[in-house]
């Protein structure tokens, strides 16, 4: 019996964009049980706010600097810095600069992906997001947001 795993080349896997950062869905509950793994391009000037949530949520820098907090502290990360978010630690990424920055996210158990893609719906909507709408989604995904990330 082969148990078959999944290869991908760059730019070949599927995702979303999210007030202009991108996020490539590399590995999902489709794939695996155990976690999910995205590659998000994050643009200058987006943020996304401090927020806890009992699954684990990994950051990895692949290239650029980004603003990365964990618990208390908030760092400028660059490639080869590593964030490990244990559950219920508030966590946050930004991009204070004035380029692009990769990392990847790796989360446990699998199936984030349905918060982006429920996410993306509800921006897609245009304007600002109903804010009922966008607790009930953060509710239902055990998330709760606290404040907005500090640049350096």
């Amino acid at each position: 019996m082969s148990v078959e795993g999944l290869i991908l080349h760059h730019g070949e896997a599927h995702g979303i964009t999210l007030h202009q950062t991108r996020v490539d869905y590399l590995v999902t509950a489709q794939h695996s049980k155990q976690c999910s793994l995205f590659e998000f391009t994050v643009a200058p000037g987006f943020n996304t706010g401090a927020f806890p949530h009992q699954n684990r949520g990994d950051l990895y820098v692949l290239e650029g600097e980004l603003d990365l907090r964990c618990g208390e502290r908030t760092v400028p990360g660059g490639p080869g810095t590593c964030v490990f978010v244990p559950p219920g630690a508030a966590h946050a990424f930004g991009n204070s600069g004035s380029k692009s920055g990769r990392m990847l996210l790796i989360t446990a158990p699998a199936g984030h992906e349905k918060y982006f893609d429920e996410l993306r719906d509800l921006i897609a909507k245009g304007g600002k997001p109903d804010s009922d709408a966008l607790a009930k989604l953060r509710a239902k995904y055990d998330t709760v947001q606290l404040a907005t990330l500090t640049p350096r």
